[in-house]
């Protein structure tokens, strides 16, 4: 065992290294065993993954023995998050202990074997994957958050992020995992990460699920092999405004998406393009683009990675989803707690003739929750909007993160799951 700890233990946490004594010495037996087991090649996503020089000394936890795994996963809490300052976190990657992965292949008949948790780090991959030659990829975006009142941290709508995987996957001729596996192994990467879980108020772990084509392949086709992993990283505010209201520029030059292509599901190849109309605006002093149809080049599509709203009169106007927008999650939460709390909302064409008449503008998503935007620029006209307290945004924002953060008195509505 001795020779194992010094072979082994800078690749795993300080709480794991400190504790090769006393009860430690049952970590260590089991965390042992899970080594050897990964030496031997036996199952392991994370062996075939990863580079040959990793595969004898990553952790495999799912080969611990369940009560071991959690009595593991509670050590790791014992520790702060590093040196996080967590009053100033930005929305940037920290990388944390912990990652899910799991691999698909021909003969696994398009069903995702048990996962494994992995210690974080590089993967590797063949120069000829279809993700790489391709952009065979899709990808989630979701939080968890930490319990105000008690032990444990709280998910917000995952079976959501799951079935959009599933469409996405369909349009991009992938398997996906099911519905239950995807949220178990997102629940699996919060308990071993839970120490990166930011403070009450402070900010979320952010997981992001990856299913790309791994395989490799040389022709245009599905790749023959599919990865499926979740990382986390914990985050602030995804603007650099933080909670105060954005600035936008509608761009009419370059779009997002068209008709018939793939703007309509989370495909990684949709974020790219956006890049350069993005850094121009910002450039400019800009927070974001806001982009119109490709064909009319007068309705309202989305923001480069969120959804847009407009609210006149009490009434409260979103882009309709055709194919060409993103169906966010934030934004179908959004409309229903609109709708509870008495206003018309209307999922239709919105025209830029509609944006600059709004008494309101705000933006939704799982990065910026819900967004008021101040001010919008069209063909050099700066259009000013509400913004402040007594704002539709603010009301909504308040309503949906008091549910997301677990702060309600009640969750009527079902959309959080608790890890525990």
């Amino acid at each position: 065992m001795a020779a194992l700890t010094s072979a082994k233990g800078a690749l795993l946490p300080s709480w794991a290294r400190s504790s090769s004594s006393g009860h430690g010495g049952d970590l260590w037996r089991v965390l042992g065993k899970a080594l050897a087991t990964a030496g031997g090649g036996g199952g392991g996503g994370c062996s075939l993954l990863l580079p040959r020089r990793w595969q004898s000394s990553l952790p495999q936890l799912d080969h611990v023995a369940d009560s071991m795994r959690v009595n593991v996963l509670r050590r790791s809490n014992e520790e702060s998050g590093g040196e996080i300052d967590w009053d100033n976190l930005g929305f940037g990657l920290t990388p944390t202990d912990y990652m899910y992965v799991t691999r698909c292949s021909p003969e696994d008949r398009g069903d995702f074997p048990r996962g494994e948790l992995c210690r974080y780090g590089n993967i590797e991959l063949s120069p000829s994957s279809g993700v790489l030659n391709y952009a065979q990829g899709l990808f989630e975006g979701m939080k968890a958050y930490r319990r105000p009142d008690r032990a444990g941290y709280t998910l917000f709508r995952p079976e959501e992020n799951a079935r959009r995987m599933q469409r996405g996957a369909e349009r991009m001729c992938m398997p996906a995992p099911s519905v239950e596996q995807f949220v178990h192994a997102v629940r699996q990467t919060v308990l071993a990460n839970r120490r990166w879980v930011p403070p009450q108020g402070k900010g979320a772990l952010y997981l992001r699920p990856l299913l790309v084509g791994s395989g490799p392949i040389l022709g245009l086709a599905p790749a023959p092999e599919y990865t499926f992993l979740i990382y986390a990283a914990p985050v602030g505010n995804y603007f650099k405004e933080g909670l105060a209201p954005i600035n936008l520029v509608v761009h009419d030059e370059f779009h997002r998406a068209m008709p018939g292509g793939t703007g309509g599901v989370k495909t990684i190849a949709n974020y790219a393009p956006v890049l350069r109309a993005q850094m121009d605006a910002k450039s400019k002093g800009f927070t974001d683009v806001l982009y119109l149809d490709s064909v009319h080049k007068r309705y309202l599509e989305e923001v480069s990675s969120c959804n847009v709203f407009v609210v006149k009169g009490g009434v409260v106007a979103t882009p309709d989803t055709r194919g060409t927008i993103l169906p966010g999650i934030t934004r179908k939460s959004v409309i229903e707690l609109a709708r509870d709390r008495g206003y018309k909302v209307e999922e239709r064409l919105v025209s830029i003739d509609d944006l600059v008449a709004a008494d309101e503008v705000f933006c939704t998503g799982t990065a910026v929750v819900v967004a008021p935007v101040s001010t919008v620029t069209y063909q050099g006209e700066r259009y000013e909007f509400r913004t402040g307290p007594d704002t539709v945004s603010q009301e909504l924002y308040t309503t949906l993160t008091s549910i997301q953060m677990g702060m309600a008195a009640e969750d009527s509505k079902g959309w959080t799951v608790a890890v525990e």
